[in-house]
């Protein structure tokens, strides 16, 4: 019997949450020893990876520091958080929304229930900020946000212990990748028209010499003996570059929802490129 995968605490632009039954066929077959993420976001793969292939150890990596400090207090001090939310869940209000986007927090437990806080009360869970690092996303239109979900914390609070959390870029994955890792690459995707530019996760965009830089470190994994799995939107200049490798990559497609739009009818289905440098079994 598979194991459950639990929900992830936190909602992300680019969350693979519907994904997931699609990615699992894209799994490696072989039993892994280690997983590494280093654009971690919601971390619904984590959650889903854990789950189906049980892997004995896991490294979980992004270069928003907020994030990782959110993920770090779940796992160490979860009681703490829960402490925190309940209190942002009695006081929530759009003046107290206000406050909180400019609010400096002075620990990881408050850094990760301001950032929850926010998540579940912010416009379609959009994590952005401005060239000065502040949160800016105006507040959702919810009648009773989910602010507080103490079991979801729990749960994950499990499957992150032993986890190894860090701040950290994606080139510096070749220094910490050994053979036989399985490692998923999800970047911010390459936007696919002027209305899905959501890449802004960090005040530093992620530009066309990022996407190049992120292709040469999948080289680099590759002939390191790891197994690579990366995720992108479907579009020429994605599929190009990793087209030069097309003798020890498979580039798929897959169809995927896209629901973070500021126009609903912006909304709807898309194609994904799957990308993996090991072979997939045919359905």
């Amino acid at each position: 019997m598979e194991s459950p995968c639990p929900r992830p605490f936190l909602k992300w632009a680019g969350g693979k949450s519907q994904l997931l039954p699609q990615f699992e066929r894209f799994y490696p077959r072989e039993p892994i020893e280690r997983y590494i993420e280093p654009f971690l976001g919601s971390g619904a793969v984590f959650f889903h990876v854990k789950a189906r292939l049980a892997p004995k150890a896991a490294i979980l990596c992004d270069n928003n520091q907020e994030l990782i400090k959110t993920f770090q207090a779940v796992k160490t001090d979860v009681q703490g958080v829960i402490r925190a939310l309940s209190l942002h869940k009695q006081r929530h209000s759009p003046e107290y929304y206000r406050v909180m986007r400019t609010q400096p927090a002075d620990d990881i437990v408050t850094c990760a229930a301001r950032l929850i806080y926010l998540n579940k009360t912010c416009f379609n869970g959009l994590y952005r900020v401005n060239s000065r690092g502040i949160f800016n996303v105006p507040m959702g239109r919810y009648a009773n946000p989910a602010i507080l979900d103490e079991d979801g914390l729990r749960e994950a609070n499990r499957q992150l212990r032993g986890v190894r959390l860090s701040t950290r870029d994606f080139r510096s994955l070749p220094k910490i990748a050994k053979r036989g890792d399985f490692i998923y690459l999800d970047p911010p995707y390459y936007p696919i028209s002027d209305t899905s530019y959501f890449t802004s996760y960090t005040p530093n965009s992620f530009d066309d010499e990022d996407h190049w830089d992120l292709s040469q470190v999948y080289r680099r994994l590759c002939d390191a003996g790891c197994y690579v799995m990366l995720s992108n939107s479907y579009n020429p200049f994605v599929e190009g570059l990793y087209w030069r490798f097309r003798k020890d990559v498979q580039i798929h497609r897959v169809p995927a929802r896209r629901s973070i739009n500021s126009r609903v009818d912006r909304r709807g289905h898309v194609s994904e490129l799957v990308i993996v440098n090991y072979p997939i079994p045919e359905r």
